[in-house]
């Protein structure tokens, strides 16, 4: 107990120890807070550049977070081996521990890797409308294990990378035009000459249908109870929506006004008195 009260012995456990020591942890601290903003000033450098090319947002992105995190991990290698730690046993270490926790994460893996080969592909872009992993909606961002997209009610659904990738990608976007497919039924009365008018009417009048290719309006099939037409006209893509519901609205006033009957189910019901 006296040993460890001796001020001789206290003074040589600083200076060996103690010292040392707290200036190896200040170093490795400085060494940690001087390489992340070194990286943050890197990241920002590469993003401002490859923004200049006009490159994707969403590319620019995933491949400044993965250069972030490749940085970072080699900061955190620095300042441990500033510390004194051995950090050829740690990659080791690390090396057999990545290993293994890839036998473990193999989804996750699966799921970086579709991430990169989607942003090397592209089949979408940020803004894009597409159905893809079973999900319908905007893509706002790729990230490295997965895609966050936006539905038509305004939820954010993340989806995994491997199945979209792995599956059928619709892209609605991708294309400047789009043809609008229509099915309007008429009672086997109707003056199917009058009615092929009016339907031509209505495709001319909007300013928004598109000349070429030209519109589709033909009978497509003699139905059970309909005579159904096809209206196929060619429209934007972003007009597609709403000239899907303003056509249909104004097919069903015109009919209305020229006396065209729509045809919907009927049941009829026989109730047999008994004496």
């Amino acid at each position: 107990m006296e040993k460890f009260l001796d001020p001789k012995f206290l003074e040589g456990l600083q200076n060996d120890y103690v010292v040392p020591w707290a200036i190896n942890i200040a170093l490795a601290f400085v060494v940690f807070i001087i390489g992340r903003m070194i990286i943050g000033i890197i990241t920002r450098v590469v993003e401002r550049l490859l923004r200049k090319t006009r490159m994707d947002n969403m590319l620019v992105n995933f491949v400044t977070s993965i250069m972030y995190a490749l940085l970072l991990l080699f900061v955190i290698v620095a300042s441990l081996d500033q510390l004194g730690v051995d950090t050829s046993s740690l990659i080791a270490i690390v090396g057999a521990a990545g290993l293994a926790i890839g036998l473990s994460l193999q989804d996750s893996l699966k799921n970086f890797a579709a991430g990169v080969l989607l942003v090397v592909f592209r089949p979408f872009r940020e803004g894009d409308f597409v159905e893809a992993g079973g999900v319908t909606g905007v893509v706002e961002s790729i990230t490295i294990f997965s895609t966050v997209m936006r539905t038509g009610d305004n939820r954010e659904v993340i989806v995994p990378n491997g199945p979209i990738y792995g599956g059928v990608i619709t892209n609605y976007s991708k294309r400047s035009t789009r043809r609008v497919d229509m099915v309007f039924g008429v009672g086997y009365d109707a003056d199917l000459l009058q009615v092929k008018a009016l339907l031509q009417t209505i495709i001319s009048e909007d300013p928004r249908i598109l000349a070429e290719p030209e519109p589709v309006i033909a009978v497509s099939e003699l139905a059970d109870s309909s005579v159904n037409f096809i209206v196929r006209p060619w429209v934007k893509t972003e007009d597609y929506w709403k000239v899907l519901w303003d056509t249909t609205e104004k097919v069903k006033l015109r009919f209305d006004e020229a006396n065209v009957s729509i045809p919907f189910p009927q049941m009829d019901v026989h109730i047999q008195k008994q004496d």
